[in-house]
């Protein structure tokens, strides 16, 4: 396997892009905007530079993995010699649907289609394509450079074969491969999400501040991010959908999701790409302070 086509040049995709044009893999990145895909080579560009100071890469090594990563607007072109497509489109189930209805048409029959989603049905994914057998999960963790986990989904009807391949493949890319079944939130995300919604209903009940639910959690329970600081991470918008995933699929109230957190997502603050969350950021700095609102007696 040579050729990867990555669909979504967002932080997930260009993360996933990265990894495979590091590890000698030719990868067409495709997003609908051409600015978008330039905001993503830059990116890239600046990861690889930061693994050059960590002595990971030397500066030549950067320069071929650039080299490997080929941009495209149109799927057509981009998807014409794909061995593997990895869909990393925003986590909305009908846009990934139609994705893989599109991947399905335009990649070869022999291709193997994956996605990266974090919670949505690998299953309900395949159903839509005319070779469920040859679709799978690929969840790789944010930021991909770094780290080490691929959570591999088996469809209901992804083929054995299918599945060795891809866990093959993600130790290639220096990656740990854990292999789940198809159930929401899969394992990462069905224990993570009840943890990070249990710290905001804390927040909201007043039982501690901001600051202190996040220390208490890695000084206390050794994590090396506390859940509020990692929700803004993630994007509370994702956390908010993936928690809705987990409340529809499996039916039980402790996955719905905390008042508190549906509210911040209305008014806008998604965490670190809205610059506000729990925490506020300034621009281009890995600096924060607790967002102002949580420091006034409001009750939420």
């Amino acid at each position: 396997m040579k050729h990867i086509t990555v669909i979504g040049a967002g932080t997930m995709g260009n993360g996933i892009a990265h990894v495979f044009a590091q590890y000698g893999f030719e990868v067409n990145l495709v997003d609908i905007r051409e600015d978008i895909l330039q905001k993503a080579l830059q990116t890239i560009r600046q990861n690889a530079d930061r693994q050059v100071k960590k002595q990971i890469l030397t500066a030549q090594q950067v320069e071929e993995l650039m080299r490997r990563i080929h941009l495209f607007t149109r799927m057509p072109e981009a998807l014409q010699h794909a061995e593997l497509v990895v869909e990393a489109a925003t986590e909305k189930q009908e846009l990934k649907e139609e994705l893989f209805r599109q991947m399905d048409q335009l990649a070869p029959e022999s291709a193997i289609l994956a996605s990266n989603t974090s919670s949505i049905s690998i299953t309900r994914l395949a159903a839509v394509t005319r070779r469920p057998q040859r679709v799978i999960g690929m969840h790789f963790m944010n930021p991909v450079p770094v780290m080490p986990l691929v959570e591999i989904i088996n469809g209901f009807h992804t083929d054995s074969a299918v599945t060795t391949t891809i866990v093959e493949l993600s130790r290639q890319l220096g990656k740990t491969p854990c292999l789940v079944n198809d159930y929401p939130g899969f394992i990462s995300n069905r224990i993570l999400m009840p943890m990070i919604n249990e710290a905001i209903y804390t927040l909201q009940q007043g039982v501690a501040g901001v600051e202190a639910i996040d220390t208490i959690m890695k000084l206390g329970m050794g994590h090396p991010m506390g859940p509020l600081q990692l929700a803004d991470f993630i994007g509370l918008d994702v956390c908010l959908s993936i928690l809705q995933v987990l409340h529809e699929g499996l039916g039980e109230p402790k996955y719905a999701p905390c008042p508190l957190l549906v509210k911040m997502v209305q008014a806008g603050c998604l965490g670190v790409k809205s610059g506000a969350g729990f925490y506020r950021y300034k621009a281009g700095s890995k600096e924060k302070e607790v967002n102002p609102i949580f420091l006034t007696d409001r009750t939420f």
